[in-house]
């Protein structure tokens, strides 16, 4: 049973420790993840996060294969990184470090040893964002499913449906976390190259369709046109978007905005 989608931006600077405390443009978009994830914590303590993997990893996007506490124990069709996570018996876990600080955070706490092994030094970003926000929600587990980059709307939309029936399927309320950013070229000193028209053009559609949960708008969004203006969060809104299908949801957006130049949306569809 759906109980909520909550949209989050993919952004390191959502992390206190990594944003440090100068950082004060980031507040704004921090206190609107934390009061949304908070808002949907309540009885439900079955959580999903869906993001894209990083650019050249491996990307988990079979349902079956999405649970971190080793959900295909023969390890058919995960990489390498995937089987050795499962072989030790580890949830899925990673840390910051690559973004300068060596912040761990875990996809579950869930069996986790008094002394647990190495982390992985390659979660992809939107889950290291996923594990992060699982802590403060204060949730035992959320798994995870990371979708290629560069997958086309069709294969998005065939994982969402899939995803579909997993949940409608589950009697308990399952919560869905979705973490992906949108362009990066909506100020002159944003990282996708200073401002650019059709950056904005686009995000202006991307916050439309989240803030009315148009579905359609979403799986319309192609790879070419997202790729040429940084937008790195397509695939996991239109797995989202095809997860939750045509059933009524409201919509309500609680951020807005491109502090950096990068295009952040906060927002929470609930049937």
């Amino acid at each position: 049973m759906l109980a909520s989608v909550v949209f989050v931006p993919s952004a390191p600077l959502l992390v206190p420790e990594l944003a440090g405390p100068e950082a004060t443009d980031t507040a704004p978009v921090r206190d609107a993840v934390l009061a949304a994830v908070t808002a949907a914590t309540p009885g439900v303590s079955s959580w999903i996060a869906i993001g894209a993997a990083d650019e050249g990893t491996g990307a988990i996007d079979g349902v079956g294969h999405a649970d971190p506490d080793g959900p295909d124990p023969d390890g058919a069709d995960l990489d390498c990184a995937d089987r050795a996570r499962i072989d030790a018996g580890q949830p899925a876990s990673g840390t910051f470090a690559r973004f300068g600080v060596d912040l761990s955070v875990r996809l579950s706490t869930r069996g986790v040893p008094t002394a647990p092994g190495p982390l992985d030094p390659c979660l992809p970003l939107s889950m290291l964002i996923a594990g992060w926000l699982r802590g403060q929600m204060g949730v035992e587990s959320i798994r995870p499913v990371t979708v290629a980059p560069a997958a086309d709307p069709a294969h998005c939309a065939d994982i969402g449906a899939a995803l579909a029936s997993c949940v409608d399927s589950d009697p308990a309320p399952v919560g869905v976390l979705v973490v992906g950013d949108g362009a990066t070229a909506l100020s002159a000193k944003a990282p996708g190259g200073g401002l650019r028209a059709e950056a904005v053009a686009l995000q202006q559609d991307i916050d439309g369709a989240l803030g009315s949960a148009d579905r359609g708008a979403l799986a319309r969004l192609t790879d070419a046109d997202c790729r040429d203006v940084g937008v790195g969060g397509r695939p996991a809104w239109q797995v989202a978007a095809a997860l939750v299908g045509d059933r009524p949801v409201r919509s309500d957006v609680h951020y807005a905005g491109a502090p950096f130049g990068v295009g952040y949306v906060v927002a929470t569809w609930t049937p």
